[in-house]
């Protein structure tokens, strides 16, 4: 008993509020990754999760590549969302993931097209393409800019 006496008197709702913070961050991440999958997947010519199902090499590669960036982008979302309100930084983090995740798809897409890519024929293909590093590349490179961006 004496522990529980020594807990400064605000301890379990401290407790509380990280704990509740822990579970709605972690849905608005989970929520912000599929977002920016079907964001990715809808943008590309054919379908990017047949492609990944199927195992085709440059599609898993471009994918992992966004995944990563899309959770680079949510990860400083959050980071950047903080504040005295709970609610505020989960609406804060909401915003700037979901306008990240636009600007990182938007940035590939033109790219892509800059490029002269025909990205759908890339991802469907068998075999490995060079040019999907390329691609794969811009996911992470434009991740990074828009997650710092965020800061």
């Amino acid at each position: 008993m004496d522990t529980l006496a020594a807990l400064h008197s605000d301890y379990f709702a401290y407790l509380g509020r990280g704990l509740a913070a822990i579970v709605l961050y972690a849905i608005i991440g989970l929520l912000l990754m599929i977002i920016g999958f079907f964001a990715v997947d809808l943008t590309t010519a054919g379908d990017l999760r047949k492609f990944v199902r199927d195992g085709k090499p440059n599609a898993v590669i471009v994918t992992s590549m966004g995944t990563v960036a899309m959770a680079l982008i949510v990860v400083l979302a959050i980071y950047a969302s903080g504040g005295d309100s709970l609610w505020q930084g989960l609406v804060t983090a909401l915003t700037f993931g979901l306008v990240g995740i636009a600007a990182q798809v938007a940035g590939v897409r033109m790219l892509e097209s800059l490029v002269g890519l025909d990205i759908g024929d890339l991802l469907a293909a068998e075999d490995f393409r060079p040019q999907a590093w390329v691609v794969a590349s811009a996911h992470l490179a434009l991740g990074l800019v828009v997650s710092v961006a965020i800061l």
